[in-house]
């Protein structure tokens, strides 16, 4: 694999994305599920792909979590899921969504405390969210419409690097 002309310089401004319009268009984008390319699609890594091309949605997000949430009940797997994110810029609004079908389905999560140094909260990040990253070591609540609420694990101290996550 050839090294890039531009590792080790700033990106030039042509391939900047502009991420608050990266992170309106998560939202509002609504895939075509005629188009083969706006389908959900896992590779090695995950799910991939862009709100700006329709592959990565909000509504990605919600039928992946439900279909995570429906096979666990198929499964009778009732303990706890663990839920982390990257540095990707749209981690914090996709986990957002996630938790949101996680409580509606009255599934234990626990969540990641933190996500490095690069931390960013989404402008659609909801207050009981702030409050769970803000150290409380009791549980918090989820509220999701219409008047659930599910009482959610985190963890409230990353481990240290030696230490196994949970």
């Amino acid at each position: 694999m050839a090294i890039s002309p531009l590792a080790g310089k700033p990106a030039p401004k042509e391939i900047l994305v502009d991420l608050l319009r990266l992170e309106q268009e998560y939202f509002k984008c609504r895939p075509d599920v005629d188009d083969p390319a706006q389908r959900v699609s896992f590779g090695t890594s995950g799910h991939r792909g862009s709100p700006f091309r329709g592959s990565f949605t909000e509504a990605h997000i919600l039928a992946i979590t439900q279909a995570i949430c429906d096979y666990r009940k198929t499964q009778g797997t009732n303990g706890p899921l663990y839920t982390g994110k990257d540095t990707h810029a749209l981690s914090g609004p996709a986990q957002v969504t996630a938790l949101e079908v996680l409580a509606a389905n009255e599934v234990q999560t626990i969540i990641q405390a933190m996500m490095g140094s690069r931390q960013r909260q989404s402008s659609r990040t909801p207050s009981w969210f702030t409050t769970a990253r803000a150290g409380i070591d009791s549980p918090t609540a989820l509220s999701s419409p219409p008047h659930t609420t599910v009482p959610v694990t985190r963890l409230t101290t990353p481990p240290a690097f030696d230490e196994p996550m949970l």
